[in-house]
């Protein structure tokens, strides 16, 4: 029998966010501008949403956190654990 129950809802959304912020690194990185005026774009988009992260639950501000606990998990099981 399969005992494994599948994605959870809170996994399926934080693969889609950081799969989002991953594309928009990639787009950001190999836009044709110069580095003075990529950085500039991300800081004058991140500064917003920096200051409303800060609003967020507490239940959805510790994802970040359970996520990485999931991983340091799988981690150790499979003997690839790193500090």
């Amino acid at each position: 029998m399969n005992e494994n129950p599948g994605f959870s809802g809170g996994q399926v959304l934080l693969a889609l966010l950081g799969g989002a912020a991953a594309g928009a690194v990639v787009a950001l990185l190999t836009a044709p501008q110069s580095g003075a005026d990529t950085r500039l774009l991300i800081r004058q988009r991140t500064l917003p949403m920096r200051d409303s992260a800060a609003c967020l639950p507490k239940p959805v501000s510790g994802t970040g956190e359970a996520a990485r606990e999931v991983l340091n998990a799988a981690l150790v099981k499979n003997g690839e654990a790193h500090s």
